[in-house]
């Protein structure tokens, strides 16, 4: 399987170029990173949740997250600053490509009922978010050995400037949207 980074260097840029008229070639919207989120939903009450949880995360995006801690404490929650409630991956460079084609190849073709993901999820400022209630979806992830769903989130950063040039780069680079 070649490459979608190597891919997108020898084509797809000059693609995007000509599609976006577009004369300086550093203008051109590339992918920036790609975050993966995930807010572990008992975390408070056993911190073997939030292990449970890395572990899924790293099983699916390549590497280890980081444990992002609570800001302030919330009494309703039940929850105190600096407790462990999230856990978050950032994607750069080559891991970054090799997910994103992991995703529009293996992931959505898994979605039962799947038309394509929504235009309206930008940002604003060309970036992409999404979101999956279970990481069951994922080839990686074997349901049995993590009793509880889990959720994610993940936004792919680019450099373009409006809503309409990250588009067309997602497009670009094979993500199904909705007709």
């Amino acid at each position: 399987m070649n490459s979608l980074q190597v891919e997108f260097n020898k084509e797809i840029l000059q693609k995007l170029k000509e599609s976006l008229a577009i004369k300086n070639v550093h203008e051109i919207p590339r992918l920036v990173k790609i975050v993966i989120n995930m807010g572990v939903k008992d975390a408070v009450a056993d911190k073997k949740n939030i292990e449970k949880s890395a572990e899924l995360l790293s099983l699916i995006s390549g590497q280890k997250p980081k444990i992002m801690k609570a800001k302030k404490s919330i009494s309703a929650f039940k929850l105190r600053e600096g407790d462990q409630i999230a856990l978050i991956a950032t994607l750069r460079g080559k891991r970054m490509y090799d997910f994103y084609q992991k995703l529009t190849t293996i992931v959505f073709p898994r979605l039962r009922d799947f038309h394509g993901v929504k235009t309206t999820s930008f940002d604003g400022h060309g970036s992409y978010t999404l979101g999956f209630p279970e990481s069951t979806v994922f080839p990686e992830i074997d349901p049995s050995r993590f009793e509880k769903p889990q959720g994610l989130e993940i936004s792919i950063v680019t450099s373009a400037k409006t809503n309409e040039h990250g588009l067309e780069l997602l497009r670009a680079l094979g993500m199904p949207f909705q007709k």
